[in-house]
């Protein structure tokens, strides 16, 4: 078992990883991007190598046996090592070329960084951008993204983050609602009229409470946590919602209601881990999308 387990190939520990986290193995294929089967026959692949059975199937997924627990360990071992050669070998690269992988909120990578990243492929054609639209936190750790933009600072070690600025906030609505609905006469008015919220998100109820309104989730008439689609609602018609000045200030199909009320701005923060913030290809796109977002910011 020592001499089959020595020659282990990653891709099989990797898999092995991902069905353990997840319990499923069509769960660890999507995570892993590759099909079902092929976890499937690699997982057998690897009890065959080993010759331990690695998961009890269950009617509802898998669960390790109790030699799948002692391996767990070994396995996470080998993860985070690969992790550390990966990280320290990227931050001694001294080309400025290579893949950079960013990840940032799905109405920023909609909205502000194409242009960015168009001028940044112009001027440097060495270097490939891969862009993770997510409203999810990626692991920088793990090197599942190499630049984060977040709206707030993570506090995790070893994480280098620099504060942009702020992204001004504002209260719109479609010109074709306040056609339809009439356009409130005081702040208050707006509890009485339809409101755009976000689902599960209390992001909206937190900042309304903050500034002492005693927000209900069932005051939105409609709700929807994806950014851009939520954006798109308010510009449709279904009511009254919160966006970006730099965004509904330049939309002819808004208008902007109580300018002189003040709401909490968004931070904008960038983050990379220590490891590779200085390789100059990693630098050279954290310059670029600093001096790309900052017109954007107050």
């Amino acid at each position: 078992m020592d001499a089959n387990a020595a020659k282990l190939d990653w891709s099989l520990v990797q898999v092995f990883l991902a069905v353990a986290d997840s319990g499923s193995l069509s769960q660890a294929a999507r995570a892993l991007g590759i099909s079902q089967p092929t976890v499937g026959r690699q997982i057998r692949q690897i009890e065959a190598q080993l010759d331990v059975t690695l998961f009890h199937r269950q009617p509802r997924g898998l669960q390790l046996t109790e030699a799948g627990r002692a391996l767990l360990p070994h396995a996470r071992q080998m993860a985070d090592g690969l992790r550390a050669l990966s990280l320290s070998a990227a931050g001694r690269s001294n080309k400025l070329s290579g893949p950079v992988r960013i990840t940032a909120s799905v109405f920023t990578a909609h909205h502000h960084l194409p242009p960015i990243l168009a001028r940044l492929r112009h001027e440097e054609p060495d270097i490939s951008i891969d862009l993770v639209p997510s409203d999810q936190s990626e692991n920088l750790l793990y090197r599942e993204a190499d630049i984060a933009v977040r709206m707030y600072r993570t506090e995790q070690l070893d994480i280098v983050t620099r504060h942009l600025g702020d992204l001004a906030l504002g209260i719109y609505a479609a010109k074709s609602y306040l056609d339809r609905a009439g356009r409130p006469k005081a702040i208050r008015d707006i509890y009485d009229m339809d409101l755009v919220g976000y689902d599960r998100s209390d992001l909206i109820l937190r900042g309304m409470r903050e500034m002492g309104v005693d927000a209900q989730r069932e005051w939105f008439a409609t709700r929807c946590d994806h950014h851009a689609v939520y954006w798109e609602l308010v510009r449709a018609g279904c009511g009254i919602g919160f966006a970006q000045t730099c965004m509904g200030d330049a939309d002819p199909l808004v208008e902007r209601l109580f300018p002189e009320v003040p709401l909490p701005p968004l931070p904008v923060w960038l983050a990379a881990h220590e490891a590779v913030r200085s390789t100059p290809r990693i630098r050279r796109v954290w310059d670029a999308l600093a001096d790309g977002l900052a017109p954007y910011l107050s």
